[in-house]
């Protein structure tokens, strides 16, 4: 299993990060691995989303997404290509609530075999660059 934990200081108040967040369907406006998002059922602070990827090859995948707190988002796998997929963003006001630290948490496992390390420098590398497209989009809002 692949897993990796990384936190950004983004410059907008955490309910607009937050925003940004669950709009799941427009993902693949801005981080281009994505290309497509799709929501399937949406509950309060809950959500299934069917996602596919192009890396390599398409995968696709469908995640139930909870907010249990005003300042979280976690998620598992409901099917697809991952036998793991797990995870969180965390969410810290900062500066009075005009900043935010954001810490992004995922543990993968792919159902086909890709060996261990590779699929750890593809979380590792691929994460402070998805990252740092959340924050573009953000501060841009």
């Amino acid at each position: 299993m692949a897993h990796a934990t990384e936190s950004i200081e983004i410059d907008c108040p955490p309910d607009r990060l937050l925003a940004v967040i669950t709009d799941f369907g427009r993902y693949p406006e801005f981080l281009p691995e994505i290309v497509d998002a799709k929501v399937i059922s949406e509950e309060e602070d809950a959500w299934e989303v069917a996602f596919a990827l192009q890396i390599v090859r398409r995968l696709e995948y469908t995640l139930r997404l909870e907010q249990p707190t005003p300042l979280k988002v976690q998620w598992a796998l409901v099917k697809g290509i991952f036998r793991v997929n797990t995870g969180s963003w965390s969410l810290e006001s900062l500066d009075n609530g005009t900043r935010t630290r954001a810490t992004y948490e995922v543990e993968t496992q792919v159902g086909m075999y890709v060996p261990r390390s590779l699929m750890k420098t593809l979380v590792s590398r691929s994460l402070p660059d998805m990252l740092g497209r959340f924050k573009k989009r953000a501060e841009a809002m």
